[in-house]
């Protein structure tokens, strides 16, 4: 038998738990912006979450409905249309990155990280500054540092 034309993964359930699946992963991923699952799993959720954000996108009241009924909970359909989707109004699709995490301890399933896109570059701002911060903080230390040490320098070189 041959698979022409069927789309999608199976993942060995039926239709009501892979729906269930998928609003559960896309849900967890609106609410957390991140999240680690099956290397399977998550392309297959990245083709359901590309296209609600795609839907997001629009803005309008039959939208919005649409995303409330593809996600589990109302809160985080909002926080997809309100918040995540306008960041993307001028991209046109590429909103999740995929990359692989190794393999799981139990059962050697290859794992993979979901994000969104744009929270890498938060991520990379966030070390920016804390990078800053710390280098400020060590020039703070030399400086106390070096007006410290002159200071030890004299003492000896009055004891001599």
């Amino acid at each position: 038998m041959h698979r022409h034309g069927y789309k999608g993964r199976k993942f060995h359930r039926e239709t009501d738990q892979r729906r269930a699946l998928m609003k559960g992963l896309a849900d967890a991923l609106v609410e957390h912006g991140s999240i680690e699952t099956t290397l399977p799993k998550a392309k297959e959720l990245r083709r359901y979450i590309e296209k609600l954000v795609t839907k997001a996108k629009r803005g309008d009241l039959h939208s919005r409905r649409t995303v409330i009924t593809k996600l589990q909970t109302k809160a985080n359909a909002h926080r997809l249309m309100d918040e995540i989707a306008p960041k993307y109004k001028d991209r046109s699709g590429g909103y999740v990155r995929i990359q692989r995490s190794g393999f799981r301890r139990g059962d050697n399933a290859e794992m993979a990280v979901i994000s969104f896109v744009d929270s890498e570059q938060k991520n990379a701002t966030k070390t920016d500054t804390a990078s800053e911060a710390s280098e400020a903080t060590a020039e703070k230390t030399k400086s106390k540092q070096t007006t410290s040490q002159p200071a030890k320098q004299k003492t000896t070189a009055k004891t001599k």
